[in-house]
């Protein structure tokens, strides 16, 4: 199908309908292809000229497909844009009704991204900077990940937040040389999921710091003996873990602002240029020219070298992200037909349905992005290595939609009381006319109701281009050039890529993998 609908009943999922449509079949290009058309601009080393309300939201989906493409620069540049751009739809401080409200074309103007999009946007931007080596620049974004994370906490304690951004940032941290930093994060990782590949990194930190928590001891195996109680009194457990130091935290605040299906078919990508310590695309096309490496289209990252004392081992860091998470689509639910067909059999009164002829409620719904692919592995030089799924984004997304369902669907049916107020309105002016005021009556009623009932739409503007899933491998290895084999699938089929990394002596190489399919 395909069609994409311009026209002003369009909503922004029918808009996008086709840049979505070529990312499913593996055509990467053709999808940013199909969001430079709706951004109005020739090419993706332009940013828009004018930014309307949905703006921000199409350069988000634009930096996700360059960051698939290994266009890390230039997806770094969209994020930082779109971040700038976005408002938050502060789920927190809502008045009653007023995110409801937000859900709909009159009442939305500048789109405001829930905080799933917000937080998971400096957390993929995270994973921009560590392909190009660029530590400085991942801090940052780890710096704004914490802010959104501390507001969903406070918000929403103990829930799934993004794991994988907590697991980069103490990634980040930690090749920084600043351990503390990093074993907290590490902890938000652990409080959410249990992360085994975070066992020897904890440990190797714990010799450095003394921040200590329920699960860091877990990990640990620590525990702290309990003081005996006084005489008479019920005596404890003989251990007990030792209290945990309350994180360093951000005020709880709103911040501011390819392959075809059914086989293993070989994903064609371009050879980067050799670096000492970035990750190195298997050469499997013609050489690419120097000025597309100089463009920005095709990086070829350096990771710096550990400083610490001793240092820990040499090691790669692999994260791949898999498909994409539900989107939302209008809905309506014809709940005043049913209403006034039960009416029509209890009374036998057929007049009850003229006026629920146009009783519906229309509203956003949340529906699954029909990805390919669910599951990946990695072999690094023929090995097998541990492959662990650090955050479920569709999950995540579809929680905090059912959080705001309630609000949405009461301001859906406060808009068909309106429409009805209308309607009967309608109704009795035409009444008064002295020739069949009932017929007319009636007509009027049904335009006047139809018409509002058309121009209802709701709104379906999301980040549609957000991965469902996230997995992580990080594998110590010894220096030198090593491959790394890496298969993903699910339903649709699978796909194999292979990529040759070089590290350095105590360095380490991050290697992105993002299909969003």
């Amino acid at each position: 199908m395909g069609l994409t609908l311009m026209g002003s009943c369009a909503t922004y999922s029918d808009k996008t309908q086709l840049a979505r449509d070529a990312v499913q079949r593996g055509d990467l290009a053709g999808g940013e292809k199909q969001i430079n058309k709706f951004l109005r601009v020739g090419k993706s080393e332009k940013l828009p000229n004018e930014w309307k309300k949905e703006t921000a939201l199409a350069v988000l989906e634009r930096a996700m497909i360059l960051q698939a493409l290994g266009m890390y620069k230039l997806s770094a540049r969209d994020f930082q844009a779109a971040d700038k751009e976005l408002e938050l739809l502060d789920i927190a401080r809502d008045g009653v009704g007023q995110i409801g409200k937000y859900m709909f074309s009159d009442s939305a103007t500048k789109y405001k991204a829930p905080p799933s999009e917000k937080l998971s946007l400096n957390a993929f931007n995270m994973i921009n900077y560590l392909a190009m080596g660029d530590l400085s620049g991942a801090r940052v974004e780890a710096k704004r990940f914490t802010v959104m994370r501390t507001y969903l906490e406070d918000y929403k304690p103990n829930a799934v937040h993004g794991a994988f951004g907590s697991y980069l940032a103490g990634f980040v941290y930690e090749k920084l040389g600043e351990p503390e930093a990093a074993m907290r994060y590490y902890d938000e990782v652990l409080q959410q999921r249990p992360v085994q590949s975070l066992t020897p990194a904890i440990r190797r930190l714990a010799g450095q710091v003394g921040y200590r928590s329920p699960t860091i001891r877990e990990v640990l195996g620590e525990v702290s003996p309990v003081p005996m109680p006084p005489s008479g009194t019920a005596a404890p457990p003989a251990t007990q873990p030792a209290p945990q130091p309350p994180p360093s935290a951000a005020p709880a605040q709103p911040p501011s602002s390819e392959a075809q299906p059914g086989g293993d078919v070989p994903v064609q990508r371009p050879t980067a240029t050799p670096t000492e310590t970035g990750p190195q695309v298997a050469s499997t096309s013609k050489p690419v020219p120097a000025n597309l490496l100089a463009s920005g289209h095709l990086q070829a990252p350096v990771a710096p070298v550990f400083q610490g004392a001793g240092g820990p081992p040499s090691e790669i860091l692999v994260v791949i992200n898999v498909g994409r998470v539900p989107y939302k689509v209008p809905e309506r639910m014809p709940i005043g037909l049913a209403v006034g067909l039960a009416g029509t059999y209890i009374t036998g009164d057929t007049r009850i349905l003229e006026r629920a002829a146009f009783k519906f409620v229309n509203y956003p719904r949340l529906v699954p992005s029909g990805s390919l692919y669910e599951q990946a592995s990695i072999q690094v030089d023929g090995v097998d290595a541990p492959v662990e799924l650090v955050s479920n984004l569709a999950t995540e997304v579809e929680a905090e939609y059912q959080d705001l369902l309630p609000k949405i669907i009461g301001s859906a049916i406060t808009r068909m009381i309106t429409r009805a107020l209308a309607a009967e309105g309608a109704r009795a002016a035409g009444k008064q006319s002295q020739n069949a005021g009932g017929i007319i009556g009636f007509l009027a009623a049904a335009a006047t109701e139809g018409a509002l009932a058309a121009a209802d739409k709701p709104d379906t503007r999301s980040w549609t281009m957000m991965p469902a899933f996230v997995y992580v491998a990080r594998v110590p290895v010894a220096a030198g050039q090593h491959r790394v084999d890496v298969k993903i699938w699910g339903a649709g089929g699978r796909e194999k890529r292979q990529y040759k990394l070089d590290v350095k002596q105590g360095g380490y190489a991050v290697l992105d993998v993002t299909t969003l399919r």
